[in-house]
């Protein structure tokens, strides 16, 4: 978020961050109550997960819009792995990045490349356990081990602040989609509401206006809005894309919060790569998982991890690959996908959409197609004019 606010200003950025977190938890509860409604209509024996629901809204809804149902979910489910497999890349770069700050605090000097080579083969191991409760341990420690680097480094940040007026106000227009496309990643979360909320004891508790959705968006917009605050007025245009790689080298407290932080985040690799694997490998088993399923998976596991490697060694720049990232697949989930089929399920139910609502998912869809565009193209420029 420091790089972010970087490319959004000390005023601009906060104030955008807080309208976003609004407008993308927005989005969440228009996600929530279309599958809320699709699985009280149908009669589901669960509720649908994002894809699915998206795919049943066009299915159910207007009949020129129901042959468009598979395309939509298929839509749906590539954009989730895009985002997810754009996370495993990004984690090998922040892992090796803080690996290399730290070796060669040591005199050890070695070239990033190969930091992600020695990076994948721990990141290959933890990926072949196929069961997603024996990764559960892995999440607490590094939750444990994320907030105590979180907190080390506000600390860090808080110490010998400049003036605010020493920073940009406003980035200059070229710089604001590399904003957007950071900031719309960051809060890209909405691939995760569905299934929280299905797996809650009491489901009616996350939506309620102080329950777990609007409280934990609240307090994760701060948490953002903090950080980017104060790594970007502490270190200015020299904010890296992690802030553990501007800590002062060769101290004791730097250190410790570099290990502690990369140790978490090898450890939370497994997670996020569980989703493309559990969207992708049931239909390839079908096809050819008949004979040795369990080997064939981890070959698979295998080859999906050594793909992330090749497109982490093809864009090692870590502020750049966050914002492509967000701007190709974060948008479209967070941003264009719930306004859409809040209006077609609307108009199924009631044969018209009020005005307001056409105006105010207009505008939402069209913020997000403007991120997409814009910040595609900007950070690919910015990555082509890095090499």
């Amino acid at each position: 978020m420091g790089d972010a606010f970087k490319n959004g200003g000390i005023i601009f950025a906060p104030i955008m961050t807080a309208i976003l977190g609004v407008i993308c938890v927005h989005a969440q509860h228009l996600l929530l109550n279309c599958s809320e409604d699709i699985y009280t209509r149908m009669k589901r024996e669960k509720p649908p997960g994002f894809a699915d629901t998206v795919s049943l809204v066009f299915e159910y809804g207007p009949a020129r819009l129901r042959p468009l149902a598979p395309i939509m979910k298929i839509l749906v489910n590539g954009f989730l792995c895009i985002t997810q497999l754009g996370f495993c890349c990004i984690y090998i770069v922040f892992i090796a990045n803080n690996v290399k700050t730290i070796c060669d605090e040591y005199g050890i000097h070695i070239e990033l490349s190969i930091h992600m080579i020695f990076v994948v083969i721990p990141v290959l191991i933890l990926c072949m356990v196929r069961n997603l409760k024996y990764l559960t341990p892995f999440s607490t420690v590094a939750n444990v081990l994320m907030a105590v680097g979180v907190g080390a480094v506000l600390y860090e940040a808080t110490q010998d602040l400049p003036p605010v007026e020493s920073r940009e106000y406003l980035a200059s227009w070229h710089q604001l989609p590399l904003y957007f496309g950071t900031a719309v990643y960051a809060f890209e979360g909405i691939g995760l509401v569905l299934p929280l909320k299905n797996e809650m004891k009491n489901r009616e508790q996350f939506q309620k206006p102080l329950g777990v959705l609007n409280v934990g968006m609240v307090v994760v917009a701060s948490i953002f809005v903090v950080v980017g605050f104060l790594g970007y007025l502490k270190w200015g245009d020299d904010v890296a894309g992690s802030l553990t790689l501007n800590l002062r080298q060769g101290h004791v407290l730097s250190t410790t919060v570099q290990v502690l932080i990369t140790v978490a985040m090898l450890l939370t690799y497994p997670l996020q790569f569980y989703v493309p694997i559990a969207i992708t490998w049931p239909f390839l088993r079908k096809k050819f998982g008949q004979r040795l399923p369990v080997a064939k998976e981890l070959g698979y596991r295998a080859l999906i991890v050594m793909l992330t490697f090749i497109l982490a060694e093809s864009i090692p720049q870590l502020g750049l690959f966050i914002s492509l990232v967000g701007a190709i697949s974060s948008t479209a989930l967070a941003l264009i996908f719930p306004p859409i089929i809040q209006l077609v399920a609307t108009y199924q139910n009631n044969n018209k959409i009020p005005p307001y609502m056409i105006l105010k998912n207009s505008l939402i869809i069209t913020l997000g197609i403007f991120i997409f565009i814009a910040g595609t193209y900007q950070s690919l420029a910015s990555i082509i004019r890095a090499f």
